[in-house]
């Protein structure tokens, strides 16, 4: 069913932009997917050897595999009982073996994928691996699959990288249907604007350290996802505007009857799209450029994660599709911010989904002619049934429509009273290259800075620095040598209570680094992912001590105010890195840190390092 809405000018203008960008590598990634496709179970193209091997541990499943014509289904789980948005899985195949039984199918796991906490790692060395664990997690959905057996796939994760490296490495098995499944949140803890104050007055000195644990502990404290606005509901409600979810499951809480009832229910459908049935829905055809752009239009109407400017990127560049900052910058500046939710507001993901949820954004986007209602959704669809909203009617599974109204309009917002005109992301460009800020919690006084530079060659020295007492006056802390070719872009979360403890203070403050600061950035200006990187020689490894730079989020723009001649002669100081090559399994990733692309095309290490 299409939208009734005419498209948004800007979308209309972008999708098409994307698609005559991407004619011939998007032409390429069909014609391969096109050319995997089989007739018939996939199973049925092995040897009787290959196929005995596959079923020989299957148990009760073993006749429908060796002689059946049902769908079999592939798991790639990305379950372990460390982090606690994935814990939940646990369970998850062996419900899933059962409704596909009972469908007349079958269900394996096919594969595992590491998934780290990015939670546990911030600041520490296991943090260089966190980027390219979204690369190996695409390396290892790519071997789960490779045993070309299966109809259809269910990826089981939720996190950080984990989503979209099983999207990147589920797309290059895009002839395939493919259904995300995920585990939901965990119930609120204390109010995340009380766990910030606590980081804050730590900081400063003004709390020790058991009143910061018993913060931490009271935040993160249960099975599901951390609650936050981060990078891991990001890549949920993504799922969502891509249509990659049974609608609604985003945000429905771990270990209850209505979770089980829509993973039992993403089997059943994931046998219902197989190319053996009559409503074949494989991910090739999903992610196309309307479901891209649906992607990039939620996430400024949301103000989510600004890792999502890399790993857009990444998963565009796997279905074939080159998409860029500017791109990201029109549709962010053509959508309103419908949504306030930490650390862009005080509400939770829990307030979020009470509040109307992904239903009533996604409905509210599609009225305003801001989303692509044509896309093939896994439920059988189109997006507007992607915003109903899943309940129990006694044991039934059943939607409902979202509400037409928002329950609250201080977390969500209809198009006609957004938070802000414009979502909440923006791409910067000058002579110190290109770069993407978040401002969605950035007040509008502070959006603008122009302050000498301070120059540090990783977030520790900067809060060493800071201990010293040796961070006055105004400033823009560049924190350089943090790229995915240095170091691997880690995250720089150490810096946020710091430099937000600044500010407080009364100092304008700002930070400029080609490296990360993801979905927690909160309410300090921060020019991220700059690229060229300064191990690349890009314009940061040309900064000097003392440099008057100006970052202007309103007007798009960061420059160094240096004569342009003195500028022009300088010559790049390159970081070093000696301290990143080994430790913690560093010295595994040379091979990525040396192949991957730049930020903006993608940072990832799977496509070469020559642009998207």
């Amino acid at each position: 069913m299409m939208s009734t809405a005419a498209l948004h000018p800007a979308v209309e203008r972008v999708t098409a932009r994307i698609a005559a960008r991407s004619l011939a590598t998007r032409r390429d990634y069909l014609a391969r997917m096109d050319a995997a496709h089989a007739a018939g179970p996939y199973r049925y193209k092995l040897s009787c050897g290959n196929q005995a091997h596959a079923f020989a541990a299957s148990g009760e499943d073993k006749p429908a595999l060796r002689g059946g014509r049902g769908g079999n289904i592939g798991i790639v789980t990305a379950y372990n009982d460390m982090l606690s948005a994935h814990q939940p899985m646990e369970q998850y195949p062996s419900l899933i073996r059962m409704a596909a039984r009972n469908a007349g199918g079958s269900a394996q796991v096919a594969g595992g994928v590491p998934a780290m906490c990015d939670g546990v790692t911030q600041g520490r060395d296991g943090m260089e691996l966190s980027l390219f664990s979204r690369d190996v997690i695409a390396l290892a959905t790519a071997v789960s699959l490779s045993h070309d057996s299966f109809d259809a796939v269910l990826c089981l994760g939720v996190c950080d990288k984990i989503v979209p490296g099983l999207l990147i490495g589920a797309l290059s098995f895009g002839h395939l249907p493919v259904i995300f499944v995920p585990a939901g949140p965990m119930p609120s803890g204390i109010p995340n604007k009380q766990k910030a104050e606590v980081r804050q007055r730590y900081a400063l000195g003004q709390a020790g350290q058991d009143e910061l644990m018993d913060a931490e502990a009271a935040s993160y404290h249960a099975p599901g996802t951390c609650t936050f606005y981060g990078t891991a509901n990001s890549n949920q409600m993504l799922m969502e505007v891509m249509g990659l979810h049974l609608p609604g499951t985003a945000f429905v809480p771990p270990n209850g009857p209505l979770r089980s009832a829509l993973t039992v229910a993403a089997a059943e459908q994931a046998l219902r799209i197989t190319a053996l049935g009559g409503d074949y829905r494989p991910l090739a055809h999903t992610i196309n450029e309307k479901a891209i752009v649906n992607a990039m239009v939620g996430l400024a109407a949301t103000g989510g994660s600004t890792n999502h400017a890399l790993h857009l990127v990444a998963i565009a560049r796997a279905a074939g599709l080159l998409i860029d900052w500017d791109d990201l910058d029109e549709l962010s500046k053509a959508t309103p911010l419908l949504a306030r939710v930490y650390p862009n507001g005080s509400a939770d993901v829990n307030h979020f989904e009470a509040a109307g949820g992904m239903g009533f954004v996604i409905s509210q986007l599609l009225d305003a002619g801001l989303l692509h209602e044509d896309i093939l959704c896994v439920h059988g669809g189109g997006l507007r049934q992607q915003a109903r909203q899943p309940y129990l009617d006694d044991l039934a599974l059943r939607w409902r429509d979202p509400p037409a109204a928002s329950r609250d309009t201080d977390i969500v917002r209809p198009v006609s009273a957004p938070f802000d005109s414009e979502g909440g992301l923006r791409r910067l460009q000058g002579n110190l290259g290109r770069a993407v800020v978040k401002i969605s919690a950035v007040a509008p006084q502070y959006r603008r800075h122009e302050a000498p530079a301070r120059i540090f060659e990783s977030q520790d020295a900067l809060l060493a620095a800071f201990k010293a007492g040796g961070l006055e006056g105004d400033f823009i802390a560049v924190v350089r040598g943090q790229g995915p070719r240095a170091n691997g872009m880690p995250e720089l979360h150490k810096l946020t209570p710091t430099l937000a403890a600044l500010q407080d203070r009364g100092q304008r403050v700002a930070l400029l680094t080609d490296g990360r600061m993801s979905g927690a950035s909160g309410k300090v200006l921060a020019a991220i992912h700059v690229t060229p990187e300064a191990a690349d020689g890009g314009a940061l490894a040309k900064l000097r001590e003392g440099d008057l730079v100006r970052i202007d989020a309103e007007a798009g723009s960061m420059d160094v105010l240096v004569d342009a001649a003195e500028w022009q002669a300088r010559d790049v100081v390159l970081p070093d890195l000696a301290g990143n090559q080994s430790g913690m399994g560093r010295e595994l990733f040379a091979l990525m840190r040396g192949s991957v692309g730049s930020a903006e095309s993608g940072a990832c290490s799977l496509f070469g390092n020559h642009g998207a």
